[in-house]
């Protein structure tokens, strides 16, 4: 574990040094660049990503540090003694239970992996890992606040995440085989000697390191397509019905945003009917790309091959059924 949290480590630094001289640069060319943003297109593709940048920013430093919090404080064991043996019931337990650890999608999967290690069923760890970066205090708070006086996201967002972890991990309790895990699962090496504050810290600076890249990229995304794409292709989109709740769960898995800043960035897709929306919110924190690698990293190729789809699907049905009582 130590070892493939310092890979990823090492991948999330190129990204941060990238972004670090593109401010820098920025700064000292303001000059020739401050004429640019007098272009309309350019004027509102920079407010777009401003304010998804600045809204989203604050929920996501407080949900690392708690994230690193958890990690170097709290101990998996803990969710271990209070889930019943009977794997059927501690399934929708553990997704429930995910409402109580604030923490990115990234802190989830090796959380999962512990949770597993401690003794918990793999399905429940499963519904855990699926649950957590979704229905947790920080994430819902940012939720209500990007959708002010509109808390049927907040709790559609809640329900469906919650009844999607919990079918996955059914699902999974029924057609997964222990041959499609990571052999090594169960032998991962733990720093013993570094202390909690040491690994609450670290922890909290790979979360930030790597979530904050994702926001940047989310919101730059979001902001361009707002501006270059035509207005009329995205209402074609929009209006498209179901493909239009595919578009945005696909789009989710693409950007990879953080679950604490993705209802900012999903303020932004207002041609898009609430249930496509709310697909965002609940796809986005259980199938992404940087999930997916994540997945594969801990539990193995055939695992995530296997898992990723199953997510997605589940997923994009639910929210599509959920999605009714948002109209």
């Amino acid at each position: 574990m130590k070892t493939q949290t310092a890979r990823l480590r090492r991948r999330d630094l190129p990204l941060t040094e990238m972004a670090l001289a593109l401010v820098l640069i920025t700064v000292l060319a303001r000059r020739w660049i401050a004429p640019t943003f007098q272009s309309p297109a350019v004027s509102h593709w920079a407010t777009v990503f401003i304010a998804v940048c600045t809204q989203a920013m604050p929920f996501l430093v407080l949900g690392v540090s708690l994230s690193g919090l958890i990690a170097g404080y709290v101990r998996p064991a803990t969710l271990a003694r209070i889930l019943p043996t009977r794997t059927s019931l501690a399934v929708p337990l553990a997704a429930i239970g995910g409402a109580v650890l604030p923490g990115c999608e990234c802190s989830s999967v090796p959380v999962a992996a512990r949770l597993a290690e401690r003794g918990v069923a793999f399905p429940a760890a499963l519904a855990f890992l699926l649950a957590s970066p979704a229905i947790n205090p920080v994430v819902l708070v940012a939720t209500a606040v990007a959708f002010p006086h509109q808390p049927r996201f907040v709790a559609g967002r809640f329900v469906a995440s919650v009844i999607t972890a919990t079918v996955v991990g059914w699902i999974w309790m029924r057609v997964g085989k222990t041959e499609w895990l990571n052999k090594e699962l169960d032998r991962h090496q733990h720093d013993h000697d570094a202390s909690s504050w040491s690994v609450a810290t670290s922890t909290a600076l790979h979360d930030f390191l790597q979530a904050g890249g994702y926001l940047v990229v989310g919101a730059a995304t979001a902001a361009t397509l707002q501006t270059a794409v035509p207005r009329t292709v995205l209402d074609r989109v929009a209006g498209s019905g179901p493909l239009a709740v595919l578009a945005l769960g696909l789009l989710a898995v693409i950007l990879s945003i953080c679950s604490e800043a993705d209802a900012f960035v999903a303020t932004g897709f207002t041609q898009f009917s609430p249930t496509a929306r709310l697909a965002f919110l609940v796809v986005g924190p259980m199938v992404d790309i940087k999930l997916i690698a994540l997945q594969t990293g801990t539990f193995g190729r055939r695992f995530a091959q296997r898992f990723a789809p199953l997510t997605f699907v589940v997923a994009i049905a639910v929210s599509a059924v959920v999605g009714i009582g948002l109209r």
